[in-house]
């Protein structure tokens, strides 16, 4: 039996200078730029690598994917963007995740509250009540196939966010 790992990444805090852009079409903001970076650095101290990013095509979510591509010398052209995955419900992202392909171990998901909370509750158990801006859940499933994965059948081994390291 195998393990696949999955991270399901928030994207980093955005702008609302603009107030008439479409919440899609929000960048990140100052923190964000350099929340992004922090954490691509903490994964890549970990040595987590991604196989496979998959991401909302938000714009907020797409420069975060970027920014973890550059770090994990993960190629940019193979960020994979999802429409779906913008501000998808957890059954929305878990989906994504089922239909994964199997040849790929570790995969990195990036989208949106509330979704991205629930779905890391959904498949691990846990109880977190918020997944903050630029929080990453690490989870673990003891399975060949991403098909298999189901409520409750993770185990969360990490839970990484810039605010455990500064204000």
């Amino acid at each position: 039996m195998f393990i696949k790992k999955l991270f399901l990444i928030r994207h980093s805090k955005s702008s609302w200078k603009h107030p008439g852009m479409s919440d899609h079409d929000r960048p990140l903001n100052k923190r964000g730029k350099y929340d992004a970076p922090f954490m691509a650095e903490k994964l890549y101290q970990l040595e987590i690598f991604p196989d496979l990013i998959l991401s909302s095509t938000a714009v907020r979510t797409m420069e975060f994917a970027n920014i973890l591509a550059d770090k994990l010398n993960y190629e940019k052209e193979n960020i994979i963007s999802l429409r779906e995955l913008y501000l998808a419900s957890d059954s929305e992202i878990i989906k994504t995740v089922r239909e994964t392909d199997d040849k790929y171990k570790t995969v990195f998901l990036l989208a949106h509250n509330p979704g991205i909370t629930y779905a890391v509750n959904n498949l691990s158990g846990s109880g977190i009540d918020n997944m903050p801006t630029s929080g990453i859940a690490g989870i673990e499933f003891k399975t060949d196939t991403w098909k298999e994965i189901k409520s409750g059948s993770g185990n969360l081994f990490l839970f990484e966010f810039p605010k455990k390291y500064y204000p």
